[in-house]
């Protein structure tokens, strides 16, 4: 192999590649990266068995050829290189080393055989369409902060994607919760010409979508299969294994008959939550909202940190209402607000709360509350 690229397009895709690569591994060449020169594109890719990340960077390639190095140490060279500089891959037939030649810098790493690297295998995929990485983007960002971690609920740990039909409309929708909070987020159908079973999109791969949708103009590809799902834009693909369980019927947590109705400033709703949830416990972090014509006040009261109160003025024309939440969980649903207000539904102090972003009729969020 013998290669050139630019040290700043090899960094930003070492950058996207690496991050998936587990540091402890009791498997080496899970640590390596899949170097392939060919054509006049240099492609990286990693992979933890579950996750794999392709991704293509244009190089001068004077000899084709392939193989695997340790994918953070060659990240780090990469990083230290002079800005700009060129960066020269040689190796030789039969050699065990990848040479590495920036400036007057030069590197000699180990390699191992690009025949031991764990490929995920290519299948035919069911359902494939195209969507701005923007849309894509909203649907997970304002997601995945109701994902669960427990292991035991293996089925919560991601997003649930799935096509249906609500109002008469074609949506495709994500829906994440926890058990105590709940979001749910619609968009347009994006041109599915038939629709699929719903999957279960895992938490580390949510997280790592931000190195496909990093331009928000870009067109991604989804494509959906029994047990993979595929996201690439023009340089990168990110294949995933979806989670194997099935979610729970989530429609039955979501309220219909909340008829108390509070329209209040997010922001100013949010910073409020924050002062009196200062002298919280940290393990229960209990906020009483206590309802009145036209007022919302708020108040903490902790047995080792002492009392807090605070009060806003709001739209709120019913009855008499308290009822206690997680001040966490508020300040987390407010910011996923775009618009400056938002509306939360209430029944009685024992029944979960929903809000609704007033700006945002896609978006919707249910939490439950907690005796104060």
């Amino acid at each position: 192999m013998k290669a050139i690229i630019e040290q700043t397009e090899l960094l930003k895709a070492m950058a996207k590649v690496q991050s998936i690569v587990e540091r402890r591994t009791t498997i080496p060449i899970l640590s390596n990266v899949l170097i392939e020169a060919r054509e006049s594109s240099l492609y990286l890719r990693t992979t933890d068995l579950d996750i794999e990340v392709l991704d293509r960077v244009e190089a001068i390639i004077e000899t084709p050829g392939s193989l695997t190095v340790g994918a953070n140490t060659l990240y780090e060279i990469v990083r230290k290189l002079p800005d700009g500089s060129k960066v020269e891959f040689l190796n030789e037939i039969g050699s065990s080393q990848l040479e590495i030649v920036a400036s007057r810098s030069r590197f000699f790493l180990s390699t191992l055989p690009k025949e031991d690297f764990p490929v995920m295998a290519s299948e035919e995929y069911d359902f494939e369409f195209t969507i701005k990485a923007k849309v894509i983007k909203r649907l997970f960002d304002k997601s995945k902060f109701a994902m669960s971690s427990e292991e035991t609920r293996y089925y919560l740990n991601g997003v649930y994607l799935h096509p249906c039909i609500e109002n008469e409309k074609n949506i495709l929708r994500a829906v994440a919760t926890d058990g105590h909070r709940l979001a749910q987020i619609d968009i347009e159908n994006p041109g599915l010409k038939e629709n699929f079973s719903g999957i279960i999109v895992p938490k580390k791969t949510v997280s790592e979508l931000r190195m496909v949708l990093e331009n928000e103009n870009d067109d991604i590809s989804i494509s959906i299969s029994n047990n993979k799902i595929r996201f690439s834009n023009n340089f990168l693909t990110l294949t995933s294994k979806i989670v194997d369980g099935t979610f729970p019927d989530y429609k039955r947590v979501i309220p219909l008959d909340n008829d108390k109705k509070l329209q209040v400033n997010a922001n100013e709703f949010s910073e409020a939550v924050d002062r009196v949830s200062t002298v919280s416990s940290e393990r229960s972090r209990a906020v009483k909202l206590s309802l009145s014509s036209g007022r919302l006040h708020l108040s903490v009261n902790s047995p080792e940190n002492g009392k807090a109160e605070d009060e806003i003025l709001v739209d709120y024309n019913y009855d008499d209402l308290e009822i206690g939440f997680n001040a966490r969980y508020l300040q987390e649903l407010t910011s996923q607000v775009d618009g400056k207000n938002v509306e939360f539904s209430f029944k009685s102090s024992g029944d979960p709360a929903l809000m609704k972003d007033i700006e945002d009729k896609g978006a919707i969020y249910v939490v439950m509350p907690m005796r104060v």
